[in-house]
């Protein structure tokens, strides 16, 4: 596998950590706001408005193209257990900007989800 193309897989699954951040942000913000006004806008006119959900949406549409990219290079049984990579950025997401407890159970099987995407991308 060149390095470029492992560039790609690794951005790729960054950037669905990054829609899934950014649609817990906007789904939190409309949660939020629906608890604060009684009677107002319904929850799903709330999410279908929230930018951040828009953004995450956004963020997946440009992840799912370099996807397709991807998939036309190289082995789906090669790249797809990247996507197992996506746990562990994702848990670096939810405890640095949500503030998420990361306690050392999950943190362990993170890990080793982690270690079998290396051992597979070795193998390619």
């Amino acid at each position: 596998m060149n390095i470029f193309l492992l560039a790609v897989i690794l951005a790729t699954v960054t950037l669905s950590a990054c829609a899934q951040l950014a649609l817990k942000l906007g789904v939190g913000a409309v949660s939020s706001a629906s608890r604060a006004s009684a009677g107002g806008m319904t929850a799903l006119g709330a999410v279908v408005t929230s930018p951040m959900v828009w953004l995450g949406l956004a963020i997946y549409g440009i992840s799912v193209v370099a996807w397709l990219w991807v998939l036309s290079k190289t082995d789906l049984s090669v790249a797809y257990p990247f996507v197992g990579l996506s746990f562990l950025v994702t848990l670096t997401f939810g405890a640095v900007f949500l503030h998420e407890t990361v306690t050392p159970l999950r943190l362990t099987g993170t890990v080793l989800i982690a270690i079998g995407c290396v051992l597979v991308a070795r193998s390619a």
